[in-house]
């Protein structure tokens, strides 16, 4: 008790010692504390993973009544995610963060919130008291913000900042009137009152109940269309930040789910298509987006989307399963959905990792101007390069292994049924295949363009590669992303207890669950992997050979043009103009362009600007609307400070008149009643 308690502490440690630290020493002392935090987190969680399901009981305040800390297998699961995804973080931030030593109190900021959102993270998994929920969940909220203003001279990034914090608030309201529905019915803030509440409740109201869950849970997860938070924040923070950010901090709103999923007596099959449906959606939209974006830390934002939709696609699939009794289906959904939540924690982070070696070397992140990097930046394309195929979902690597399990429970699903379930089947079915067609045609754009090719724009510095220590985290990164692929089976051995808090049957073999469900994956990675050893021994072979022989260099022939250059390369733009032009009902492209005139023309322009529809449709009229609203107070900023302080006392005393009144209603009703 007292070592679980101490990592929900440790980072106070911090908020004393980190202010009054030299520049040098606040970076280590934040990796220190951050390490001891996750040792510590990391051991219990583990032991959860091994059945030992911890349960405890602190005494709290006449507030917040007792507060029920409970580890059980979902947990430990998340927990050991937070903990990789800070670390690899935190090890990579302390490196991208040298350049800003000038900024000391920027720094102390940054670290004290480095911590206390780790921590609050690893509450968020453990705590079940609504109320002491709320405030976890509030926590995380505020220092998110903090880190993403980390840059705060930039008012692009003020705005992105904001624009999180508001709609993480718009969460909040979604848990307090479910945590306040149930605690109005049963007086208590223990989750096991929702149990035992919605237990009794008829279908339609306990959907209800999970509907104001899954709102909350889902505008953190990043689902369309909750999802407008996330392309703006993704780009303002560092780059350490946006990787923990899309590793872990959306991930907390799967694991809301998951966790409602668990405590929520509702219609099961009815909720299941209904996240499908989001999620296929998501999956969809998200990835469309990504393909025109050019600003690379955007298309990597809304990948994010792209497989929150993917993971949902698993839940989904699962909760179907389960309130059918399709146990194959409900076992391969959870499972699939869990280990593409670490996938993509993995390889998100590792490409959020490289982008920011990208932008510290070029100090831009417009894929346009960009060009010819795997010459100067060798071992940053290299590992960009495993994350965009780990992403893409080809094997041998771990995106793979997750939308195969994902895959297999989709086609176990066509195989029964009515008509309306075979439909629901073949509709996600094409919808993650299509996601993983449009998927590739991203990331062979963003390396293609990044990477390949000569350089699209003259940079004012020289660019080269980041030093080793700022790329070991990602070769950490990459090291997992490898092994998964190459051992899927240890992986999902340790999904076991957690998707069997969601089924009644073993993961692995059984009367229930077939054989073929998960040995199929260990066939498939080593022949993947023979393959690429065999590919290496021929280029070593050709290498050795090639050594021994005169190599004569000349121009490459230029097809008829003598002086080639990089305006004949494709841009970004023009890569998927097709595929621009195939989708263009269901994307919002604006375009700047001037066009060819004359047998010698001059100097023309094009531009092109993607938008989120979406936003347009939903967002941005409240938005004009709350303008204009705003706009008619604008006589109350006068500049004058008697104004001020007289609005400062009429606020106080109607803060003060609100319990006057509501005794007044009270007693008026009570009256009523009499009558």
């Amino acid at each position: 008790m007292n070592l679980i308690i101490a990592f929900l502490l440790i980072p106070f440690a911090g908020l004393l010692l980190i202010p009054f630290l030299e520049v040098k020493w606040k970076g280590i002392a934040t990796l220190i504390l951050l390490t001891v935090n996750a040792v510590i987190s990391g051991y219990f969680a583990v032991q959860s993973l091994r059945g030992d399901a911890i349960s405890l009981i602190l005494p709290g305040s006449y507030v917040t009544g007792p507060i029920p800390l409970r580890l059980d297998a979902l947990s430990g699961w998340f927990i050991l995610i937070i903990n990789l995804i800070f670390l690899t973080g935190g090890l990579y931030g302390f490196s991208y963060l040298k350049t800003y030593r000038e900024r000391r109190n920027s720094l102390t900021l940054h670290a004290i919130s480095f911590l206390f959102q780790h921590a609050s993270m690893l509450s968020i998994c453990l705590i079940q008291n609504s109320f002491v929920f709320l405030i976890a969940w509030e926590i995380m909220a505020l220092t998110s913000f903090i880190l993403i203003i980390f840059e705060h001279e930039n008012p692009v990034n003020i705005k992105a900042a904001i624009n999180y914090l508001i709609q993480a608030h718009f969460s909040i309201v979604f848990l307090m009137v479910g945590f306040l529905w149930v605690i109005n019915k049963t007086g208590s803030y223990d989750f096991q009152a929702i149990t035992t509440y919605t237990a009794s409740l008829p279908g339609p109201a306990s959907l209800m109940l999970f509907l104001c869950f899954f709102i909350a849970f889902a505008i953190k997860a990043g689902f369309v269309p909750f999802h407008s938070w996330l392309p703006y924040a993704h780009p303002a923070a560092p780059s350490h930040i946006s990787g923990m950010m899309s590793g872990v901090i959306i991930k907390i709103g799967i694991f809301g789910i998951l966790r409602m999923l668990l405590i929520v007596k509702t219609d099961f099959i009815l909720a299941g298509y209904l996240i499908l449906i989001v999620s296929v959606l998501s999956g969809l939209y998200g990835v469309m987006l990504a393909i025109i974006q050019h600003n690379l830390k955007k298309l990597l934002a809304y990948h994010s989307i792209e497989n929150i939709g993917i993971i949902g696609i698993g839940i989904g699939i699962g909760c179907i399963g389960t309130g059918s009794g399709n146990h194959v289906l409900a076992t391969l959904g959870f499972a699939g959905a869990l280990l593409h939540t670490l996938n993509h924690s993995l390889f998100k982070s590792l490409l959020f990792f490289m982008a920011g070696n990208i932008y510290q070397s070029t100090h831009t992140m417009d894929i346009e101007k960009l060009g010819g990097l795997i010459k100067k930046m060798p071992q940053t394309a290299l590992l960009f390069l495993i994350a965009a195929l780990a992403i893409c979902g080809i094997p041998p690597f771990n995106g793979f292994i997750s939308e195969f399990i994902i895959y297999t429970g989709l086609y176990s699903w066509l195989s029964g049924g009515t008509l309306f379930s075979l439909l629901a089947a073949i509709f996600s079915t094409v919808g993650l295949v299509a996601i993983g067609g449009l998927a590739m045609i991203c990331f062979t754009k963003a390396f293609g363009i990044i990477f390949l090719g000569t350089e699209r724009h003259t940079l004012p510095h020289s660019c080269r590669e980041v030093s080793f220590l700022q790329l070991l985290p990602g070769y950490l990164l990459a090291g997992v992303i490898i092994l998964i692929g190459l051992f899927p089976l240890m992986f999902i051995r340790m999904l076991e207890k957690p998707v069997g808090l969601f089924t009644v049957i073993p993961l692995f073999p059984s009367e229930h669950m077939p054989a073929n469900a998960f040995e199929a994956l260990q066939p498939i990675s080593w022949a993947s992997w023979i393959l690429i050893v065999l590919i290496i021994c021929v280029f070593c072979i050709r290498k050795y050979v090639m050594s021994k022989s005169r190599i004569d260099m000349s121009p490459t022939w230029g097809c008829g043009y003598v002086a080639p250059n990089f305006k004949q390369q494709y841009t970004a733009s023009s890569f998927v103009r097709s595929y621009s032009k195939l989708f263009a009902p269901a994307l919002l492209v604006e375009k700047e362009e001037e066009l060819l005139h004359g047998v010698f023309p001059g100097k023309v322009k094009y531009h092109t600007r993607a938008y989120d529809k979406v936003e347009k449709w939903f967002i941005d009229p409240i938005l004009k609307l709350n303008k204009n609203f705003l706009g008619k107070f604008v006589f109350l900023n006068n500049g004058k400070l008697q104004f001020y302080i007289l609005y400062g006392i009429f606020f106080i005393l109607a803060v003060l008149s609100i319990p006057v009144l509501y005794v007044g209603v009270m007693s008026f009703i009570e009256i009523l009643k009499n009558l």
